[in-house]
């Protein structure tokens, strides 16, 4: 990864909807090098889809919680069981595996706090494998997501090879 690629990843972050010919213009460079190197980051993981953002209250959706979640065990069953059930579950919009108290924070969003309830009682608290969930309410939005602070002296080049997860290998 250089620095064009590190310039095209910000700007893209900032507005995914942006042309190549954008993109070229702004950075001075040609539009068929722009166009090849979103490509080579599209094909290497860098870039990983496009979305739009929403703001969930123009849509309808008036409360949001952050939820955590401990599992009753910690077996693989358990594991596949709750991020199966929670996978089906079109309120959660994020959910994070995480180390410490709990095994799980959710973020829920709900039309508002009696459609949170019926999420919280109906759908999360009914799967087998949670023993145990504590919802914190949201309030507000202090920063929302900006995306990724992009330093390049950090970010690992594009040619470098992509670090194995535990236990596995990097082909594939």
């Amino acid at each position: 990864m250089n620095a064009l690629d590190l310039a095209i990843l910000r700007l893209l972050q900032q507005n995914g909807r942006r042309s190549n010919a954008d993109l070229a213009r702004e950075l001075g460079v040609a539009s068929s090098t722009v166009y090849e190197r979103v490509r080579k980051l599209e094909q290497r993981g860098f870039i990983s889809g496009y979305r739009a953002l929403i703001d969930p209250e123009s849509v309808g959706f008036g409360a949001q919680a952050l939820v955590t979640a401990t599992l009753a065990y910690d077996q693989i069953e358990a594991v596949q069981e709750f991020q199966d059930a929670v996978g089906r579950i079109p309120e959660v919009r994020a959910c994070y595996g995480v180390a410490g108290r709990y095994d799980y924070i959710l973020h829920i969003v709900a039309r508002d706090l009696r459609h949170l309830r019926d999420v919280l009682h109906t759908r999360i608290n009914t799967i087998p494998a949670s023993v145990k969930t504590e919802t914190f309410i949201i309030l507000g939005e202090v920063k929302p997501d900006t995306g990724l602070p992009l330093d390049p002296a950090e970010t690992p080049p594009l040619d470098a090879p992509v670090a194995a997860p535990e236990g596995g290998d990097a082909a594939g």
